[in-house]
């Protein structure tokens, strides 16, 4: 494939720039819709008529599962068949699942909408990422990955901020009708500024590893998002749970005799690839779970409307905006280790300083604020260096699937973080309402102690991090 980049200072260049920004705003809207319409839930209840929250639950869920268990199918395709033609697919899905989603007259229909929209993300994220990975060298691709983990990050933080101005302003439809309009405006820069690196597809696809994959990914995202719900010792979760582990060793067996494997085994080989996923997996559940956990607390605690608590997570996308441009010169003079280490201390010490001191009064800029900051810096950290180390000496024909692993990383970490935290919320709660604690002081009571945990969540990944190869260098192998 033609490179866009063949020096490293092409960042410097109006091509270059324009490429970075198409490909980073794939994943600002791929991201951002994994979490804005959470926001929105209480509105398109009472807008569509859905019976019980279960149910609504799974236009938030719908979603996830499909992204979550098509990533790795969409990652490869990318290798196999071209990534910019599996992102023109992906875009277009997206696009048309958005404007059904948001004309939806029916509760089923929106859901439906959800899932394939997806699907279209899981075709996207990796498309995106691995063209990055694969356009960019030299100084200019460390460059590019930060703004990318930058990206998502902001994307986290911005997405509750969007949801609540969208649905307090225009409507909850407005948060799937933008897409389209946004999706035409990529398709046109897709075409007019990405090389076509199609390819014919090898004979022998993997057809079984695919479903195998996708079925167990799926299976386990479902028992996750589900187990706070069902219990995690209930039959349904656990069932699900065995179902998941079974496919997915299944999978790996097939991938083992393959000839043409979704999978190739021998990527774990690759110095630190595990590792750097490992770590994603782990850091994503503490600090995503946060997320979840601070905005309950803002509007079920100190009231705050949708929209405040939106604008309350602005000065986040500062911080993380700082911690991943920073990485850009800290990686190539000391490497991706000490950079993912020290990410994921700062971000473990903000949440830990939150989960000391959280009232039932509480204040903005005393309570809420100081630890906000630190750990959207080392969020910031973590997000640009774990993609710097877990696509860093992969081969560049599989680049789309190193992009897919490391983006399904943050998928199942942000599920298994939230349904955890969620659960030790609940826990310490109901101990609190039983010895007799006012509901307020129950509640806060029991997130605090989740933020405790994510915290410490967030400190295991640092531990991780240290069997992560040190790398300065981000170049695929040729």
């Amino acid at each position: 494939m033609t490179r866009a980049a063949e020096n490293p200072s092409v960042l410097s260049t109006r091509r270059g720039k324009l490429i970075l920004a198409l490909l980073c705003s794939v994943a600002f809207i791929d991201s951002v819709d994994a979490v804005i319409v959470n926001v929105a839930l209480p509105s398109i209840q009472r807008g569509l008529g859905f019976p019980d929250a279960q149910g609504l639950q799974w236009v938030a869920t719908g979603y996830l599962l499909a992204y979550g268990g098509l990533m790795l199918l969409g990652g490869r395709a990318a290798d196999l068949i071209g990534r910019r033609r599996v992102l023109v697919t992906g875009v277009i899905l997206f696009a048309l699942a958005s404007l059904v989603g948001g004309l939806a007259p029916t509760a089923a229909l929106l859901v439906g909408a959800r899932i394939v929209q997806g699907a279209g993300a899981a075709l996207m994220m990796p498309a995106a990422l691995s063209l990055v990975t694969t356009l960019f060298e030299g100084p200019a691709r460390h460059r590019a990955i930060g703004i990318w983990g930058g990206v998502i990050g902001l994307a986290t933080a911005a997405g509750v901020l969007l949801g609540g101005v969208l649905t307090d302003t225009v409507g909850w439809r407005a948060i799937l009708l933008i897409n389209p309009i946004i999706g035409v405006v990529i398709l046109a820069a897709i075409f007019r500024l990405l090389p076509d690196d199609r390819r014919r597809a090898p004979h022998g696809f993997d057809v079984l590893g695919a479903v195998l994959s996708t079925s167990g990914l799926v299976l386990l995202v479902w028992a996750v998002v589900e187990a706070p719900h069902a219990g995690w010792g209930s039959l349904n979760t656990i069932v699900r749970l065995a179902g998941a582990v079974l496919l997915l060793v299944a999978f790996v067996a097939n991938e083992s005799r393959a000839k043409t494997p979704l999978l190739p085994l021998s990527i774990f080989r690759l110095r630190g690839v595990a590792a750097a996923n490992l770590v994603q997996l782990v850091a994503i559940a503490g600090l995503y779970g946060w997320f979840f956990v601070v905005t309950l607390y803002m509007q079920d605690v100190l009231g705050y409307s949708p929209l405040a608590a939106g604008l309350a997570y602005l000065p986040a996308t500062a911080g993380i905006a700082v911690g991943a441009l920073a990485t850009t010169k800290l990686i190539p003079r000391v490497g991706t280790r000490p950079v993912i280490v020290s990410g994921s201390v700062i971000a473990s010490v903000g949440v830990l300083l939150m989960s000391f001191h959280l009232p039932v009064h509480g204040h903005y800029a005393a309570d809420l604020l100081p630890g906000l900051i630190v750990m959207s810096v080392g969020l910031g950290f973590v997000l640009a260096s774990v993609t710097n180390a877990a696509t860093a000496g992969v081969p560049i024909e599989t680049q789309g699937l190193a992009a897919a692993m490391v983006t399904c990383c943050i998928q199942l970490g942000g599920a298994m973080g939230i349904a955890v935290l969620t659960t030790v919320a609940t826990s310490r709660t109901t101990d609190l309402l039983a010895a007799g604690a006012p509901t307020p002081d129950a509640t806060t009571g029991g997130f605090s102690r989740a933020l405790l945990v994510g915290g410490l969540i967030i400190a295991a990944a640092a531990v991780i991090g240290l069997r992560t190869n040190n790398t300065r260098s981000t170049e695929a192998s040729v």
